[in-house]
């Protein structure tokens, strides 16, 4: 029982630790050009919890870029980008 448990723990990690990387390649890369329409878009959005949360993304992105952190930058950027769409 417990081996099964800790096969699942293992698995559900390695599954974790892929997501975000993939999600990084698939989306946008950190440009200038893909900030400044991310930026346009939560500018446009109505005030309320989906332009907070796109707002945060976005300055986790920057923050990311600033580092050398490309791929969580990438992420971070698609998940402002989707919080635009959604709100």
């Amino acid at each position: 029982m417990i081996d099964k448990l800790l096969g699942a723990a293992a698995m559900a990690a390695v599954a974790f630790a892929r997501v975000p990387a993939h999600a990084a390649k698939i989306s946008g890369d950190c440009s200038g050009a893909n900030f400044g329409k991310t930026e346009s878009a939560i500018e446009a959005m109505a005030d309320g919890d989906g332009k907070w949360a796109a707002e945060k993304e976005m300055a986790a992105a920057q923050d990311s870029m600033l580092n050398g952190k490309m791929a969580s930058c990438g992420m971070h950027l698609s998940k402002a980008g989707r919080a635009t769409m959604a709100g």
